[in-house]
């Protein structure tokens, strides 16, 4: 305790013989009044800047993170059951040659237009003609049910919704 009472004597001496400290004994009274309101001002403004808005913020966007988890949660509780559905029933079979028959067939049933078809070992290469997207993703939909597997998918975003999509199709194993 003794050694804090000293250290504490020892800084106050030397910040009355820093000419700092000798300048403000020499402010009036007034004066150093409103330099320490001006300082706790400050620091009150520092601690709001440098701590309570940075929570704050951080807070904010905890809280929105947390909303989007919980809607997430109740969109998979709600289709829990439809999942386990689809898990169970199994999907159809598909020969590599009705591959290409299968996806001309079923984009001219969607309204789709195909620009391109190539066929390769390992499956069809597939560009469409910009397409309402709601359309499109119905195809494809219909063409894993029914067992097919995209090995790559590419979609550029239209005007008015529409989409050009390149795909890489392939049977299931």
């Amino acid at each position: 305790m003794n050694a804090m009472v000293s250290l504490r004597s020892q800084l106050q001496q030397r910040v009355h013989l820093s000419p700092l400290g000798q300048r403000w004994q020499q402010l009036p009274s007034r004066d150093r009044l409103a330099l320490l309101g001006l300082g706790a001002f400050m620091a009150v403004v520092l601690i709001y800047l440098a701590l309570w808005l940075p929570l704050q913020r951080d807070l904010q966007q905890s809280r929105a993170w947390y909303s989007q988890q919980r809607a997430l949660h109740a969109y998979v509780l709600a289709h829990a059951e439809e999942a386990r559905q689809l898990a169970g029933t199994p999907q159809q079979q598909i020969d590599a040659e009705a591959l290409h028959g299968l996806v001309t067939r079923s984009a001219q049933e969607r309204g789709l237009s195909i620009e391109r078809v190539d066929s390769d070992a390992t499956g069809v290469q597939v560009n469409l003609a910009p397409a309402p997207f709601a359309n499109l993703l119905a195809w494809l939909q219909q063409l894993q049910s029914e067992g097919v597997h995209f090995a790559d998918v590419s979609l550029e975003r239209g005007d008015n919704g529409r989409v050009l999509a390149r795909l890489s199709l392939a049977v299931s194993d």
